[in-house]
């Protein structure tokens, strides 16, 4: 293994370890202001579903219905209040309905 492996490697530990390092030296000790937080804490969730959304359209090539007809099932069984394993498996189950009949 050539050197640049550990400079590379060096490099992402610094590159990662920056924004976490910042917010908790600067940050230390103070409270946030309520808007604030409550963006910060709704940012996994942003992302969460910015990376599955295009996976909804594409799940099954030339049928964009399969998809959608998922992303609703299980939009609608979480809403309902149901954990996320429910959820996930709710969404299989009527997947696999629609599989049988189109």
């Amino acid at each position: 293994m050539g050197s640049w492996y550990w400079w590379m490697i060096i490099g992402m530990a610094i590159v990662t370890y920056i924004p976490r390092a910042i917010p908790l030296t600067f940050l230390e000790g103070k409270e946030l202001p309520p808007i604030i937080s409550g963006i910060l804490q709704n940012i996994p969730y942003a992302i969460l579903g910015a990376m599955i959304f295009p996976a909804i359209l594409m799940i099954k090539e030339g049928d964009i219905l399969f998809g959608l007809i998922g992303a609703v099932a299980a939009f609608a069984i979480a809403f309902a209040g149901a954990n996320v394993i429910l959820v996930v498996l709710g969404a299989i189950a009527v997947l696999s309905i629609y599989s049988l009949f189109f």
